[in-house]
């Protein structure tokens, strides 16, 4: 009969403590998390933020808060939570005991190891008494993302044609012809495009006439990837290591001119976010915004080709057709092929710039190519 007595009075205590802490345990229970920086680049460290409050007179027991994250961020070990890893995200869980208006912050150090954009939506909370009588789960919307820029290089890195490229660059923005800029007529000279003809002096003339242009202060720079590994691979990047560090030249490239006051461009022949069947193509222009742009762009590159590379340069010829503006154009690529060196001197023949950024094959050798 004791035993009886002390089952039931037992029940009832374990009964009467779920109801009051376990059932209200969700109730006015604040949760944010905030990151040091939203942007940054690949091998940059930050810190997570964690600050969860109980405002009410009732302690939680227990409450355990889960959260999805990359796989790419790195935190570090103590970091006051328990980590399972997957292959492409990773489970974060912590727990806490939260006394009446109570509030925990913690921080979180770790790094991003990879360049990507990673939403980072939602957080779990679980909580309940100290028997598991009561439990609830609530998820809590966060609405952020995290944009990670590719890592950039040291300029000594790089192959030696990129200080071609950039010494060229530097002194061409004060020599490039403007072809809005007409200031008469000159006599037909070698190398002239044909566009440039000014057939009605010609005429007069008896000789080949050409539109005397003025000269720019701005020409336009332009850093392409390509996507494609070697001439015959199609769809995805089989090694996505020569790729990743195509990108960094271009991270590079871009954070150097714009730094440098040039308006830079930058384009793709692969698929990127929300693009569907469209190559990506970012007109060139100044400051730190459109930086910004550029290296977004960047970061949420696919790795997996939309065009071959010698249809991308041949649609750059057709478009320097219309558009009537010299170029300079930093091409970034493991491989030059046939095809491909056609296209280039068809944009040498309208007056273009070519430089080709080798990428180095897997053991670091590099040969410097150019055009």
């Amino acid at each position: 009969m004791a035993l009886l007595w002390l089952v039931l009075v037992g029940g009832i205590v374990v009964v009467i403590h779920g109801v009051w802490f376990g059932r209200p345990a969700l109730r006015k229970l604040k949760y944010s998390r905030q990151f040091s920086k939203l942007r940054c680049y690949a091998g940059d460290e930050l810190e997570m933020v964690e600050t969860i409050s109980n405002e009410k007179r009732v302690s939680v027991p227990w409450l355990r808060l889960e959260s999805m994250m990359p796989v790419s961020f790195v935190f570090r070990s103590g970091s006051g939570m328990d980590i399972s890893q997957g292959e492409i995200y990773q489970n974060h869980k912590s727990i806490f005991t939260l006394k009446p208006f109570t509030r925990i912050t913690r921080k979180h150090p770790f790094t991003c190891t990879q360049r990507g954009i990673y939403p980072l939506n939602t957080a779990t909370m679980t909580g309940g008494d100290l028997f598991g009588v009561w439990r609830s789960t609530k998820p809590i919307p966060l609405q952020m993302s995290m944009v990670v820029y590719p890592s950039l290089v040291n300029a000594e890195d790089l192959p030696a044609i990129y200080q071609v490229w950039q010494g060229e660059v530097e002194v061409s923005r004060w020599i490039v012809e403007d072809p809005f800029l007409i200031l008469g007529v000159r006599p037909y000279g070698a190398g002239d495009p044909m566009n440039r003809i000014h057939w009605k002096a010609s005429a007069r003339t008896g000789e080949l006439q050409v539109y005397k242009q003025g000269w720019t202060a701005d020409p336009q720079s332009w850093i392409i990837v390509n996507i494609q590994e070697s001439a015959d691979m199609w769809s995805v990047v089989t090694r996505p290591e020569k790729i990743e560090r195509a990108l960094r030249y271009a991270a590079t490239a871009a954070v150097d001119a714009i730094g440098r006051g040039l308006p830079a461009g930058f384009a793709h022949n692969g698929y990127h976010v929300g693009g569907g069947r469209d190559t990506l193509r970012i007109e060139p222009d100044y400051g730190t915004p459109h930086l910004e742009r550029l290296l977004e762009a960047m970061a949420e590159t696919e790795l997996k080709c939309m065009v071959p590379m010698e249809q991308f340069l041949n649609d750059e010829v057709r478009l320097n057709e219309e558009a009537q503006q010299i170029r300079s154009y930093l091409l970034i690529t493991s491989y030059v092929s046939a095809a491909m060196e056609h296209e280039i001197a068809r944009l040498h023949e309208q007056g273009h710039r070519v430089t080709i950024l080798p990428v180095e094959d897997v053991k670091g050798n590099t040969k410097a190519v150019s055009a």
